[in-house]
């Protein structure tokens, strides 16, 4: 997806510039944090696009995608906010709107009274279906890079992640 008019000049580089007129220590940080941040929210942008004639933010997409994945369709919620990584009220919220759309419906835990599971519907799976045809047609809103430059991105936000403390990972050699 690209931007109906894009800036004549390219703002990451000019604040870079000017970073390095006054902390130049920092710039090149600030530029290539300011590029992921930006990055960020034009494939947001692109995914939301392609999500909203499914009545579908990507946190609920995401939510309905991971209950898909599972063998029985259905999970705790706190399992939910592990896996997305997200806050519990924010699960709570985003179920709640699947809920209200009758996409997931909340189920007590056999076993455990206190929990409660998130259950995709079948109308959920159908949604879901359809709404992963159309982030898929748009590459998740990254078709204006190559799978090799693609796979270089993975990898330096991978290692910015795991220094980050966001997943452990093997020792290294």
């Amino acid at each position: 997806m690209t931007i109906a008019t894009p800036s004549k000049f390219d703002p990451v580089q000019e604040a870079r510039k000017q970073w390095q007129a006054r902390w130049p220590e920092a710039a090149t940080a600030m530029a290539a944090a300011t590029s992921v941040m930006r990055a960020q929210q034009i494939v947001l942008r692109a995914v939301d696009s392609a999500l909203k004639p499914f009545g579908l933010t990507f946190a609920r997409f995401e939510a309905l995608v991971l209950l898909s994945f599972t063998r029985s369709g259905q999970l705790p919620l706190g399992k939910m906010g592990e896996r997305l990584m997200i806050h519990p009220t924010s699960v709570t919220n985003i179920v709640d709107r699947l809920v209200g759309d009758d996409l997931v419906e909340r189920i007590p835990h056999p076993k455990d009274r206190r929990t409660i599971l998130a259950k995709i519907t079948p109308r959920g799976l159908s949604l879901t279906s359809e709404a992963t045809k159309a982030v898929n047609a748009i590459q998740f809103g990254v078709d204006g890079l190559s799978e090799i430059d693609q796979e270089m991105m993975i990898v330096l936000i991978g290692e910015l992640r795991r220094s980050a403390g966001d997943y452990a990972s093997p020792e290294r050699p």
